[in-house]
């Protein structure tokens, strides 16, 4: 299912999509994770059905903290 190139063409071959819980509003700017992989695939919540970028659990734990912390605010 996930490839070695750490994409996947189509994300509805996956399973358990989530939002996060501070997810708002109607904006459709939201992005999703599926869990229950050994890797974290991310997804558009706007396109159900469309690729999916796969990150390490750890390299998605960084994205997180630095989003969290503000490190990444311009």
């Amino acid at each position: 299912m996930i490839s070695s190139e750490r994409t996947v063409a189509d994300a509805s071959s996956l399973d358990g999509w989530y939002k996060s819980s501070h997810s708002g509003g109607d904006q459709g700017e939201c992005l999703e994770v599926a869990g229950g992989y050994d890797v974290v695939p991310v997804r558009d919540s706007k396109v159900a059905h469309g690729p999916v970028v796969v990150a390490s659990a750890s390299s998605w734990a960084a994205f997180v903290t630095a989003v969290s912390n503000g490190s990444l605010d311009a």
